[in-house]
């Protein structure tokens, strides 16, 4: 619930983000958002760049058998997200990138 939220209420998300640039400042920038709806968790988000999800992926220590692959707009596009806890936040990534690209590299399941 986001009534009554001060920026304050974020820190978690907000400091583990701080950690992630300190530590992987040199990683592919992602979209990142941080939302009053759920104050607990950051996203990172990589649209068109399978190669930036992997490497973050590599980075947080997911193993990847642990990244759920799914395909949406008719099979076009290939969605990857695995979560992780850091720096007592939940850190969710998600990918997104064209379904033959994906099964170029062997992201495609």
């Amino acid at each position: 619930m986001s009534e009554g939220l001060t920026l304050d209420d974020l820190s978690v998300p907000l400091r583990a983000l701080r950690l992630l640039a300190t530590d992987f400042g040199h990683l592919p920038a992602p979209s990142v958002a941080v939302s009053t709806i759920y104050p607990d968790r950051l996203k990172l988000t990589f649209y068109d760049d399978l190669s930036g999800f992997e490497a973050w992926r590599d980075a947080l220590g997911i193993a990847p058998d642990a990244v759920d692959y799914r395909e949406q707009s008719d099979g076009r596009t290939c969605v990857l997200r695995a979560a992780v806890d850091h720096a007592g936040a939940g850190v969710d990534l998600v990918g997104y990138g064209d379904v033959t690209a994906a099964a170029r590299s062997g992201t495609a399941r």
